[in-house]
């Protein structure tokens, strides 16, 4: 946690107020919440159907992750009043609309990872 008024806050929120991609990135950044996000993109889950598709996830870090995503209104969290509870989680309208980013990031990530992966070896 940082102080609000640390010089690493202010940096940070300077760059996402004044920077699209910055503020993009910082939606959809964090190591679960990509896959996240493409998992929903098939069809809406429960809880545990999001644990099992994320190998090496902590229930913690998945239940951190999902209510970043609804609190930025990416994806929706809906109870239903059933015994023993359902919960399923799903995107929102806004959560659909980076699909065509996404896609794009994945295949300039497959065109560069090549070339990114040999000079890593290579070191």
């Amino acid at each position: 946690m940082r102080k609000e008024n640390s010089t690493n806050n202010i940096n940070r929120e300077t760059l996402i107020n004044r920077c699209p991609v910055n503020f993009t990135l910082e939606l959809i950044g964090g190591r679960w919440k990509t896959l996240i996000l493409f998992n929903l993109q098939k069809k809406p889950m429960r809880f545990s159907e999001l644990r099992r598709s994320l190998p090496g996830v902590t229930e913690k870090m998945l239940t951190q992750q999902l209510r970043e995503l609804e609190a930025d209104n990416l994806l929706t969290r809906t109870v239903y009043a059933e015994v023993p509870p359902r919960v399923e989680y799903s995107l929102t309208d806004l959560g659909k609309s980076l699909w065509p980013v996404m896609n794009n990031i994945a295949q300039w990530g497959i065109s560069v990872m090549p070339t990114v992966q040999a000079k890593v070896t290579t070191k």
